[in-house]
């Protein structure tokens, strides 16, 4: 956005960044229309059943009429909620998961603000994240939505801790906080992607490195594998996705914090929800797929390199919607152990290893 007030003038570069926000909205908005049917399309297929079907063809229609019926619903607020806040709080979960994306790099060139501390603003965002949660449960006046509520807070802040390790990992491998300089740094080819890198350490090993210097870049990379599943695991958690949907568990919790909630505020915490999913799919991308650079190498075209990025996210979510349907729920005392006695350690020694790598022998 910067660039556009620069080169056009403070008025017009307003109105261009304005209009490339509202663009990514509506490409996000559509974009949750369809991966929220192929969800449900997966789910389906997985019980040989064959989900949405008849509103459009092929039943692609489905997401829009959901979209209208819950739009003309009456909104129902308790009697004893607090109305200011229970409204606030579907605004505010939605509202931080689109600010999100303002770092998010879709192709060479095509971000809102390229910061040098992109990772630090999208870990406060994510934490923020949980505060609409908290309040929805609070101010329906109900022990359910606020257990869940409680639920989620847990939830959230025990996986950002092994986020935010892993994220350290890249960060030590790449030595920046731009996004956009993690994906340049995976440009030259699948070899080069941080989830494949094990294997470029053998293929391509570092100039000078020697046979101690090879072997300790490969098992660099093996780390960096580790940590796109620990990452892919946590971002479940994270935005409680199955199997650690726990905040609404329907067995035991009827729908968490959203169970008082109808109408457009309950859409409103869905589109939030999903956006973070979609979010996560990006990051685990960005990270460890390399962005928008093709396998055989860089992209210098945006349009292409925006289609490879897409391509990436559904790719990822539908590894998503696949272990929504195919692995049990847990229990919230296997999902707490997970998170703190064996992916804060497994992170904590891959943060030294790495460190210990660029430390002796560089990026």
């Amino acid at each position: 956005m910067q660039d556009l007030v620069r080169d056009w003038g403070p008025l017009w570069g307003v109105i261009g960044g304005a209009g490339q926000i509202l663009a990514i909205m509506v490409m996000l908005l559509l974009t949750l229309a369809f991966i929220l049917l192929f969800d449900r399309k997966v789910w389906a297929a997985v019980m040989m059943r064959k989900g949405p079907n008849v509103v459009g063809p092929f039943g692609l229609l489905q997401s829009f009429a959901d979209f209208l019926k819950f739009v003309v619903k009456e909104i129902v607020i308790p009697a004893g909620a607090n109305k200011a806040v229970f409204i606030l709080a579907p605004l505010i979960t939605i509202t931080l998961a689109f600010v999100a994306y303002a770092v998010v790099p879709f192709a060479p060139g095509w971000v809102i603000s390229d910061m040098n501390v992109g990772i630090l603003y999208l870990l406060a965002m994510s934490s923020l994240g949980v505060y609409g949660i908290i309040m929805g449960g609070w101010a329906s006046n109900s022990k359910y939505p606020f257990l869940g509520s409680l639920r989620s807070a847990a939830q959230m802040v025990s996986y950002e801790v092994s986020i935010g390790f892993v994220l350290i990992t890249v960060l030590l491998v790449v030595g920046s906080l731009n996004l956009t300089d993690i994906v340049d740094h995976q440009k030259a080819g699948i070899w080069d992607w941080h989830a494949f890198s094990f294997i470029g350490a053998l293929v391509h090993p570092q100039e000078g490195a020697g046979v101690v210097g090879t072997l300790y870049g490969f098992i660099v990379g093996l780390v960096m594998f580790m940590m796109l599943g620990i990452f892919f695991v946590s971002a479940l958690a994270e935005t409680n996705r199955p199997p650690f949907d726990l905040p609404e568990a329907e067995s035991e919790l009827v729908a968490g914090y959203q169970v008082e909630y109808s109408s457009t505020p309950y859409l409103l915490f869905m589109i939030g929800e999903y956006l973070a999913i979609v979010l996560m799919c990006a990051m685990i991308s960005i990270l460890f797929l390399g962005g928008w650079n093709a396998p055989w190498g860089p992209i210098e075209n945006p349009w292409v390199g925006f289609l490879i990025l897409y391509i990436k996210i559904w790719l990822v979510f539908f590894m998503f919607a696949m272990v929504k349907a195919i692995v049990p729920r847990y229990r919230y005392d296997q999902l707490m152990r997970i998170g703190w006695k064996i992916f804060l350690p497994t992170t904590l020694v891959a943060v030294a290893v790495v460190g210990g790598h660029v430390a002796y022998f560089g990026r």
